[in-house]
């Protein structure tokens, strides 16, 4: 199922709410935060262990935050930098639309249609129960698969294009999957940041 509106669309699907909003920035503002945020953020790349083999992580990521806590995923643990000025503002723009408070935001920087991120869900238990998380999407549009744990037939994909805010909510986290998967076409760099609140 492929999921996409031009306008603020709320989805309320089996144990999950999502609100997508394509136009959160508009293409002028998507574009040069994204160019900004390319530049000025410290990248990094992991390394992950799959089935016993080490294997350099499919695309960068970053981690800013308000406090010093750190942040565990895939037996990564990320230390943060303090929020810029930029982020700042974001954060506070998102926040009045997703009516919760964040802490931290982890980026990823997708520099071509080989980088990816693999079925997962935002469920470490810094992040609580029923974490709210914001996905704010800049640069070449992509696509984001989501499953449910169980039921079979729940398995959709939404474009996230240039500007867009995607609210995850609810018990998505604990029932759902999501991924960014790899693509052959030709694409250019994008850079996702997901703002959340580590307890």
């Amino acid at each position: 199922m492929d999921l996409f509106s031009s306008d603020k669309t709320e989805f309320h699907l089996p144990q999950a709410e999502l609100i997508y909003i394509p136009h959160f920035y508009n293409p002028l503002e998507a574009n040069k935060l994204f160019k900004k945020l390319k530049e000025t953020c410290v990248w990094q790349q992991d390394t992950i262990t799959i089935f016993g083999k080490t294997h350099l992580q499919p695309r960068l990521t970053a981690l800013y935050a308000n406090n010093e806590k750190s942040y565990s995923c895939s037996n990564i643990t990320m230390l943060p930098k303090k929020f810029t000025p930029d982020l700042q503002e974001m954060k506070v723009a998102i926040e009045k639309v997703a009516h919760t408070d964040f802490t931290s935001v982890l980026l990823n920087r997708y520099r071509s249609g080989s980088d990816s991120n693999g079925w997962h869900a935002d469920n470490e238990k810094e992040l609580g129960k029923k974490p709210i998380i914001a996905s704010l999407s800049f640069g070449a549009p992509r696509y984001f698969h989501f499953k449910h744990r169980t039921l079979k037939n729940e398995k959709h994909k939404l474009l996230l294009e240039s500007g867009s805010l995607l609210i995850m909510a609810g018990q998505m986290q604990e029932y759902w999957l999501h991924q960014i998967p790899k693509t052959k076409k030709e694409i250019g760099e994008r850079i996702n940041l997901t703002f959340r609140k580590i307890i």
